[in-house]
């Protein structure tokens, strides 16, 4: 964006010679930047100002998120019993008596499997924690500032940060320069009072970077890591060891509780199994709960209306056919209809026979009235027997004969020489004029 000095030079030099011709908007854009004293400084002091509290933003985020991960890691309860619990599966297997081991083994606990289940030995150590421990969490999300350093790499932003530090003395720099072109005092002020600032809050962030990454150290020697390798282990790689393996605890955790609920739901199924609904407790529960006092007043107070209801329905059944219902009325008359086409006198008598010797029985009673009903009554007329149709295969029309004829045999075929009828005598003159 910067004008070179030869740039300029031709810009100035095609414009005396064209004195007329008017500059293009970029050649005059070029003229006007190189008119300005000191361009490269003002313009890298300005970009330090405008980006400062980004990069600034960018190194001490990660640095907070790292200490705040330290200090989760180290108060979590559950995260200790689960190293306690794989190095005491460790030492079993191993017929040991290990302190302890590498933070590496953690990224090969989810490889190691058994061999008659194929279970993982993390799904064994969470099943362990989980049965011991049943308060415990997931770990992954009570160490969130973990997972998240475990996406910065450190060693960039220790970069970053040496990088700040020398744009800041560059900045000074610029601004000696630019102090000698600006005639206002208030810019050279402002900035002043600025790169101060910055320059204290960068020596503050150097120190707080330096007893971040001390305070690493010390809380991998409190991991029981060996102070012989501790600066060999980088601070995300450590990060994305335990974030991975406390994501893998969770989904295993998952399983183990969802495996233990349908245990537990089977158990309660199995318990059940063979009896009836009414030896379960629920059904007896249920059944305490209606004989209580609350029930039996409710029942007691509804009790004058239930007795109202019943009188009118009494009233009802007998004013209706001698205590019949409506509907068993006509059920009962519908029945006695459709069989009317087939109650013979025989039939009729007897069950006025058997009505008369059990007049006692209401039912009989009610069956005496509708047989008599039904033989009373001139209105309805018995079913006529249906009549089977005849069959048409062998009809053949006599109205096709009359110009051909029609012989004995062809009558004997269809028999029609059973008996003389109406037809026949027709058929002779017909054929007796055919033969003249």
């Amino acid at each position: 964006m910067v004008p070179s000095d030869e740039e300029k030079l031709k810009i100035q030099e095609a414009q005396l010679a064209n004195p007329d011709i008017p500059l293009g908007s970029a050649e005059q854009f070029l003229l006007t930047l190189a008119s300005i004293n000191a361009l490269t400084p003002r313009l890298q002091l300005w970009a330090f100002k405008l980006n400062y509290e980004v990069l600034e933003k960018e190194i001490a985020e990660p640095l907070f998120d790292l200490k705040l991960g330290m200090e989760q890691l180290a108060k979590n309860e559950t995260f200790r019993r689960i190293l306690a619990t794989l190095l005491a599966i460790g030492n079993f297997l191993n017929s040991s008596n290990a302190k302890g081991f590498e933070l590496s083994y953690l990224e090969k606990v989810v490889e190691v499997k058994d061999t008659v289940h194929r279970q993982s030995l993390l799904h064994h150590t969470c099943t362990s924690v989980v049965n011991n421990y049943p308060e415990s969490s997931d770990v992954y999300s009570e160490i969130a500032a973990i997972t998240r350093s475990a996406k910065v790499d450190f060693d960039q932003l220790s970069e970053n940060l040496l990088q700040l530090e020398r744009r800041c003395k560059a900045s000074w720099d610029n601004l000696k320069v630019v102090a000698k072109h600006e005639t206002k005092a208030v810019l050279k002020n402002k900035m002043t009072e600025f790169l101060k600032d910055c320059t204290q809050r960068i020596i503050i962030l150097k120190v707080v970077h330096r007893r971040v990454i001390n305070r690493f150290h010390s809380f991998l020697l409190f991991l029981g890591q060996p102070s012989s390798s501790v600066r060999d282990i980088k601070v995300t790689s450590f990060c994305r060891i335990i974030s991975e393996f406390a994501l893998e605890y969770r989904t295993t955790r998952e399983q183990v509780l969802t495996i233990k609920r349908k245990r537990a739901v089977h158990r309660e199924r199995t318990k059940t199994r063979g009896k009836m609904i009414t030896e379960t407790e629920k059904f007896s529960a249920a059944v305490t709960r209606s004989d209580s006092p609350a029930h039996v007043s409710a029942a007691v107070g509804a009790e004058p209306d239930q007795v109202e209801e019943h009188k009118h329905m009494e009233n009802l059944l007998v004013s209706d056919g001698g205590g019949l219902g409506l509907e068993q009325r006509g059920l009962r008359r519908s029945r006695a209809v459709r069989s009317l086409g087939r109650v013979s006198p025989s039939q009729v008598s007897v069950a006025k026979e058997d009505t008369s010797s059990s007049q006692d029985d209401p039912t009989d009673e009610i069956m005496d009235r509708l047989v008599k009903s039904v033989t009373q009554n001139p209105s309805v007329k018995p079913a006529s027997p249906k009549t089977r149709k005849r069959s048409r295969l062998n009809r053949k029309s006599l109205r096709r004969t009359r110009a051909s004829g029609i012989n004995l045999e062809v009558v004997q075929a269809l028999e029609l020489n059973r008996t003389k009828t109406k037809s026949e005598a027709r058929l002779e003159p017909v054929n007796r004029s055919m033969n003249y």
